[in-house]
């Protein structure tokens, strides 16, 4: 549970106020940096080494999701100026407002993390911002999926009809959901290709 539930209340806790100590005390745990510490430790890296390559990773990630980002709002937000825009339909327009949406919001929170850099910058809380960043990454690539899946409904549905633009968007979504959270989840989970760490470099881990 986040520590900063509005009014100090948690649900479940029987409708009790948190003291401020105790928010505090969860706060710390939802940022325990104990698993890091372990996966340094196992890598044979200092906690600030690790931290700092896990930022690093993330924040090339970012690039690279808002590279596809900043080109389909582009797109979306010059497609409202042209000639054609006014022949859409309801139905269409519905489309256009979801894909605008859902790229406007997957544009702020992929940027977010600098944001949230800013804020805590020379705080210590580098733990903080590499998990708060994950969460981030995770989301906007969840609103790029919508996007890019009703971006390619609204297209095919204004140039080729609109049964062929639900198969298209379909199996756009379906294919970015497959391939961006089914299929890392499931190797995350069966634990396939896991690398095993020498007896020697003190035990096993990914950072």
């Amino acid at each position: 549970m986040w520590a900063s539930w509005p009014g100090g209340y948690l649900p479940g806790v029987h409708g009790k106020p948190l003291a401020g100590r105790e928010r505090r005390a969860l706060g710390a745990r939802r940022f325990d940096a104990t698993a890091a510490r372990l996966s340094a430790e196992a890598r044979g890296e200092t906690l600030q080494q690790l931290l700092d390559r896990n930022l690093a990773e993330l924040l090339q990630e970012l690039r690279v999701a808002f590279t596809g980002v900043q080109i389909l709002f582009a797109f979306l937000l010059g497609l409202a100026f042209t000639q054609r825009f006014t022949d859409l339909d309801g139905l269409e327009i519905g489309v256009y407002t979801v894909a605008l949406l859902s790229t406007a919001l997957a544009t702020l929170v992929l940027i977010a993390p600098v944001s949230f850099h800013r804020l805590v910058f020379r705080r210590r809380q580098k733990a903080a911002l590499v998990v708060v960043a994950d969460r981030l990454l995770l989301a906007g690539l969840g609103l790029l999926v919508l996007s890019i899946s009703a971006a390619t409904l609204l297209v095919l549905d204004v140039v080729l009809g609109l049964w062929p633009g639900l198969l298209g968007g379909g199996a756009v979504f379906l294919t970015g959901l497959l391939t961006w959270y089914a299929l890392p989840l499931w190797a995350r989970r069966s634990g396939v290709g896991t690398a095993p760490t020498p007896p020697e470099e003190g035990g096993t881990g990914e950072g």
